[in-house]
């Protein structure tokens, strides 16, 4: 590699590491903002995509053990942004129901603003940056989820 291309690497790794440290910075204000931690705030935003699952499903896209999603549910149903209910086909499965609109209602006056930002700001890419964002995107997901993979594995 080329010294100048190896600076831009060496660059674009810094910022990317700053992006994920202002990103924590800013979910940790914003979740005490709401009255939870920066992690509890960002696990409410799994069941907002996900809707209702099972406590084991939510362990599994999580990544947490099913001793701290047990822990995380009752911090949640404590504050009423989620309920506890019976699986229709099987009474021993618990379902986590998401009170969807008290969960935004929590969590949207905090972020709108950066959510509009970030829309002026890809707003301001041409059709070709934009694709090459969303290609590194898609990419270093798939990174980031191999690396997960791998430090998962029994």
């Amino acid at each position: 590699m080329e010294d100048k291309m190896k600076n831009q690497v060496i660059q674009l790794r810094k910022l990317s590491q700053q992006y994920a440290y202002a990103s924590i910075r800013m979910h940790e204000a914003v979740g005490r903002k709401a009255g939870l931690s920066g992690t509890d705030h960002k696990y409410l935003g799994f069941l907002l995509q996900q809707g209702s699952m099972t406590a084991g499903e939510l362990a599994d896209i999580t990544g947490l053990t099913t001793g701290a999603v047990t822990g995380l549910v009752d911090r949640f149903e404590k504050k009423k942004l989620l309920k506890r209910q019976p699986d229709k086909t099987d009474r021993r499965k618990i379902i986590i129901v998401p009170d969807v609109d008290k969960i935004r209602a929590l969590l949207q006056p905090l972020y709108q603003d950066f959510q509009d930002d970030t829309d002026r700001l890809f707003a301001s890419f041409s059709a070709a940056g934009l694709k090459t964002l969303e290609t590194y995107f898609i990419k270093a997901l798939e990174i980031m989820q191999h690396k997960t993979d791998q430090l998962n594995q029994k």
